[in-house]
This record gives C-alpha cells, sequence and structure tokens, in this order.
C-alpha cells in the first residue's frame, strides 16, 4: 500500500521581505526562506505551503491581511494564469527597483566583485504591447477557467494561445494579449475562428496529431508583418484556403510562409519554411540601418528598447574609428553592423551559421565593408590561431545566451587582452560567473541594467571591463 502524501500547513501572517528569482518574493519565517508565488513584497498573507524541505519552503498566498503599497492592478484577464508576465501586480517604478537590486546582488553574491556605483536601470518607453515577436500554440485541450468548468453547455476544446506552466499538454486560450501590437491579436483571432469554422483539427499535444499546430507573428518598428503557419500535416488543400484567406484578409501581411513539422517537438530550426506570398523576411530599422529579419533569425524582441541597449553599448565601447571590435555571438550581426562605421573592423562570430548568412546581408544592404563575419561554435571558433589570422581586438563586445560564456572563450579573452569587453547579458548570474573569472585581469567601470520586458523578472546588464 503506498504512503499517503502528508499535506503541508498554512501559515499564518507571513510578511513577503523581497523580490527573488523567477518572479518569486521571499518571506522568512523560523528563519527558513519561503519562496511565494503571486505576491508583492510588503504584503502580509496567509501561505499556503506547496513544498518543504530541510533548507526552504514554497508556497502561494490563499488569504490577503495587508496588501502592498507596491501593488498594481494586473490589466491583462489571464493574470496568474497564463505562465507570462508575472509581474503585472507590481507597480513598475517598484519592477525596475527590484531589477536593479537583481543586478547588485547578483554582481556581489555570485560575483564577489568590485563595482562603481550603478547607473540608474533604463525603463522601457513602452511596457505594453512593446514585443516584435509572439508564438501561439493550437490545442485541442484547452485550459478551462473556473467559470467554464461550471457551464453546463457543451463547450469547444479548441483553443489558441500560450502553455500554462508546468501543463505541456495544455494551453490557455487567449482573445486578447498585451504583448504585441495589431494586427497581431486580429490575425490569431481570424486564424482561430477560421479554422474552427472549417472543421480543421487543432493539434493534440500528449499523442502529436493535429492539423493546426503553431501560428508565429513577427512585427517590425517599419510597419511590416511576417505570419508564419505551422502545420502537423502536409495536406494542401486546407492549408491552402487558410493561407489564401490570410492573404486577402490581411494585406498588411508582407511575409506569408508555412511550414509542415511532423516531428515530436515545435521546434523550426531544422524545418524547412516555404514562402507562401510576400517576401520570406521582413526588415527592422535602426539609426538608418536596415536589418533583415527571417522566420529563423534572432533579432531583439523589444524593437525600441534594443536601440537603447546598442546605444549603451556603443559608448560603452568609446570607439574612436581606430578599433578592432570582435562581436561574439553577433547574431545576424545587428550590433557589429551598429558600431561598424566608429570602428576600423569588425569581427563576427555565431554559432547558428543561418544567422551568419543574415549578417553578411545586413552588412550589404547597409554598404558596410568593414565587417566579416564566421560561423560556428565560440569555443572552437575563437581560439589563439584565430585572433592571429583576423587581428588581436582592441575591444570585445559579448551578448551569449542564457547560460553565459564557455570557459574556454573567456580563457581566450584573457588571453588576447584587448582593452577593453563589453559585456551585454539577459543573465546577471552567468554575467556574474564570467567576470569573476576575469576579475584578476579587468576592473568594471561602468554598469547599467536596461529593462527590455516590463512585467516580467527578466533584466539585461551592460558591463565595461577596462584592462587593470
Amino acid at each position: 500500500m503506498s504512503r499517503k502524501k502528508k499535506s503541508l500547513p498554512v501559515l499564518e501572517n507571513v510578511e513577503i521581505i523581497d523580490a527573488g528569482a523567477e518572479g518569486k518574493t521571499i518571506a522568512r519565517v523560523n528563519d527558513m526562506v519561503l519562496f511565494v508565488t503571486n505576491a508583492v513584497p510588503g504584503d502580509i498573507a496567509d501561505i499556503q505551503l506547496t513544498r518543504k524541505k530541510s533548507t526552504f519552503m514554497e508556497g502561494f498566498p490563499v488569504k490577503l491581511h495587508k496588501a502592498s503599497e507596491k501593488r498594481a492592478e494586473p490589466f491583462c484577464p489571464y493574470f496568474g494564469v497564463c505562465g507570462g508576465c508575472k509581474w503585472q501586480n507590481v507597480g513598475y517604478e517598484h519592477q525596475l527597483f527590484y531589477k536593479q537590486k537583481q543586478v547588485k546582488d547578483n554582481l556581489e553574491r555570485i560575483g564577489h566583485l568590485e563595482f562603481p556605483e550603478m547607473e540608474s536601470i533604463l525603463g522601457a518607453p513602452e511596457t505594453t504591447y512593446y514585443r516584435n515577436k509572439l508564438e501561439f500554440t493550437f490545442s485541442d485541450r484547452k485550459w478551462l477557467t473556473e467559470l467554464q468548468v461550471g457551464n453546463d453547455g457543451e463547450l469547444d476544446m479548441r483553443g489558441i494561445g500560450f502553455h500554462i506552466p508546468g501543463r505541456f499538454d495544455k494551453i490557455i486560450d487567449i482573445d486578447h494579449c498585451y504583448l504585441q501590437a495589431e494586427p497581431s491579436n486580429s490575425i490569431r483571432n481570424a486564424v482561430k475562428a477560421f479554422t474552427i469554422e472549417k472543421g480543421y483539427d487543432f493539434q493534440n499535444l500528449k499523442f502529436h496529431k493535429g492539423l493546426m499546430r503553431n501560428l508565429l507573428i513577427r512585427t517590425s518598428s517599419t510597419g511590416e508583418v511576417m505570419v508564419v503557419v505551422i502545420f502537423g500535416r502536409n495536406e494542401e488543400e486546407p492549408r491552402t484556403e487558410l493561407l489564401e484567406f490570410l492573404k486577402n484578409e490581411f494585406p498588411q501581411i508582407t511575409s506569408l510562409m508555412y511550414v509542415v513539422n511532423e516531428k515530436l517537438n515545435d521546434s523550426m530550426a531544422d524545418q524547412d519554411v516555404i514562402l507562401y506570398s510576400g517576401r520570406d523576411h521582413i526588415f527592422e530599422e535602426m539609426e538608418g540601418l536596415k536589418f533583415k529579419i527571417g522566420p529563423k533569425s534572432f533579432y531583439q524582441t523589444n524593437s525600441e528598447q534594443a536601440y537603447n541597449l546598442y546605444k549603451i553599448t556603443r559608448d560603452y565601447a568609446g570607439l574612436t574609428g581606430d578599433e578592432v571590435v570582435y562581436d561574439l555571438y553577433t547574431g545576424t550581426g545587428t550590433i557589429a553592423n551598429f558600431v561598424a562605421k566608429q570602428a576600423k573592423k569588425v569581427v563576427g562570430v555565431e554559432y547558428v551559421p543561418e544567422a551568419i548568412e543574415d549578417a553578411h546581408v545586413n552588412s550589404s544592404i547597409n554598404a558596410i565593408e568593414n565587417t566579416v563575419f564566421f560561423a560556428g561554435d565560440m569555443k572552437d571558433v575563437l581560439n589563439d590561431a584565430f585572433i592571429e589570422t583576423h587581428g588581436r581586438p582592441d575591444v570585445i563586445i559579448t551578448d551569449p545566451p542564457r547560460m553565459g560564456m564557455h570557459a574556454d572563450v573567456v580563457a581566450t579573452i584573457l588571453r588576447a587582452r584587448p582593452q577593453k569587453v563589453v559585456y551585454v547579458s539577459c543573465n546577471p548570474a552567468t554575467q556574474a560567473r564570467d567576470l569573476q573569472l576575469m576579475d584578476h585581469q579587468y576592473k568594471i567601470t561602468r554598469v547599467r541594467p536596461v529593462d527590455m520586458f516590463p512585467h516580467t523578472h527578466h533584466v539585461e546588464n551592460v558591463v565595461l571591463l577596462e584592462l587593470r
């Protein structure tokens, strides 16, 4: 006979004292750390425990005795169910405070680093409709609200939206999303209505069956729109019917494409993207520079704030026109091309070959002739022989993925001894780890966090390192 799981208690009158990682907040009960979801620093609440270990506990509020002055009214009806925008219940000025504090804590506690007073975090100009890319999932088993569960009528279980946290097989059916501007909501809702009317089957996420699988929408500051419909089966008639509907209903779509993905995972990286109408790309623009964005291209998802981030990066680099600059993890060469006019030569390195092809195109369409780009694993490409061939860098700009830089890459940077390193990070924790490895050779002279994703716990950070 299996042992009955012991129910966990409710802790009464717990004061939330700080913000923690992954959007959780922190309390202390009997000298133990308690991580709380859906709470705000300053709240006093009863907390239902969901997990209890020897060194920490986890839980969520079941009764609020005192609401924090930092609280804000969430504007989205899906708040608390959808996995995005977890900080909607925190006033934006307080979000910025805790993001800056997160960066400072990581540099001090993880990196044990010394650094000058941080520059104030740069808040986002727009806190809603700021994303230029969203991907939605079709499902024949949407998540039901309490109201829907109590409905005696027959419910259509088909929906399109975002995955429920912790439930790969369920999605929250979205009517209006505040992350991406029009025509994003109109396109998604029109696709849903059309496919339901036509009787198309939606993906069953457990058994990987169903015609309608995913919908990718990209927009740009130039007003261009890309739509990619991902189908789970290769059926020409319904596919053409839907794509023709989109083409006629939304003439503002400048790039309409589709994918037939019959494998188990949703990744598009290894899939053929087929053009149906328009161009196979859209353009983003920044300071008169054009950047080609394809369906698989990486581009910062907050276009307006990306421009501000790149200006800070360029300012920290302090280029005079005589420097050899290495742009590591260059992606489609956005930063490389952005700083090229102020440099003698820019060398970009990126893992994804398709991104490097776009980087070459971006230099070409902007008549930039002092950039070179190379594809390959950073730890394999960036070595002493590579530096000997392409010139010792005076400045290195590095913008790695969330896991940070490989130790071999850090070691190569240290041997190259550039005068300056500008480290742009989307994860201050791994950034602090890497900076600690460089601390004996470089000193931190400037630090500025940048908020790219309002209403989330995510924060970018830019650090300037100079040779000791």
